[in-house]
């Protein structure tokens, strides 16, 4: 059991992989969430009080997958390295160890740290707004209730991380497979499956109905029917095995995969 995992060894293991490049680690978590803020501070601005809520999803989207992604791409491309990588391979420590230090950091360190960003900046910009309003006025009421704290239990922030699993297990992998630049590499790549599908799913539908106006991949087909839309659903059946497929099983091959030729590097 030693060979695999041994307590003190992992934490050594993590002490070094974060003191040897604080620089890119911490610096680019600092610098995602000091993003975060502008870019919640920008959108405030240009949508208002009006549009609170789409600004405090399109922040916390933007800011955690790419965060998220880019993180992933630094601590495990270290491994696509030559001088640094082979340094690191060799150290005395398991494959799982190693795979295990680059999860625990994105996987769950850097989360945690967005999430509880996020709620303290959220928090304190709604403070301020509502503790500015002209409590007189006679639309205090509608504007207070329009803004509200941002929630992390609602099916946005669910398909949001259930997004951010898969993004970050393909950029684990990416990173595993492509030398240089693999993040854009891995971007283009995955850009460029979605948007096959999306396009193959489009073509096939409007190839059976139609007046298709939109398809969704594993979703729905939305038809026009006069002046209306009419929705096409998935059987509940089929719409489970695709959410499980999306929630659990692509993850988990994928950064499995990621652990896979991590061992296949080691070798």
């Amino acid at each position: 059991m030693n060979n695999i995992f041994e307590l003190k060894r992992f934490g050594l293991l993590l002490k070094k992989t974060v003191m040897e490049r604080p620089v890119q680690l911490v610096g680019l978590c600092g610098l995602v969430l000091a993003a975060t803020l502008v870019i919640y501070s920008a959108l405030l601005h240009f949508f208002g009080w009006q549009a609170w809520n789409l600004a405090q999803n399109l922040t916390f989207a933007w800011c955690f997958f790419g965060g998220g992604c880019f993180l992933s791409s630094i601590v495990f491309g270290y491994f696509g390295t030559n001088a640094s990588g082979s340094a690191y391979l060799t150290l005395p420590a398991s494959t799982f160890e190693k795979w295990l230090c680059g999860v625990l950091i994105i996987g769950v360190c850097f989360p945690c740290l967005f999430l509880v960003f996020f709620r303290l900046m959220d928090a304190s910009f709604v403070m301020a707004y509502h503790n500015g309003l002209d409590k007189n006025s006679s639309t205090y009421k509608a504007m207070y209730n329009a803004v509200q704290f941002y929630t992390f239990n609602d099916s946005f922030v669910k398909e949001s991380i259930t997004i951010y699993v898969n993004f970050v297990g393909a950029m684990m992998v990416g990173s595993l497979y492509f030398n240089k630049v693999s993040a854009i590499k891995t971007a283009i790549v995955y850009i460029g499956a979605v948007a096959i599908i999306f396009f193959l799913n489009l073509f096939l539908a409007e190839a059976t109905f139609v007046n298709v106006d939109m398809a969704s991949p594993f979703n729905n087909i939305r038809i026009k029917v006069g002046n209306g839309l009419g929705i096409l659903e998935l059987p509940s059946n089929v719409s489970n095995i695709v959410h499980v497929a999306i929630l659990f099983i692509i993850p988990t091959v994928l950064w499995i995969t990621a652990y896979i030729r991590l061992r296949e590097k080691e070798i």
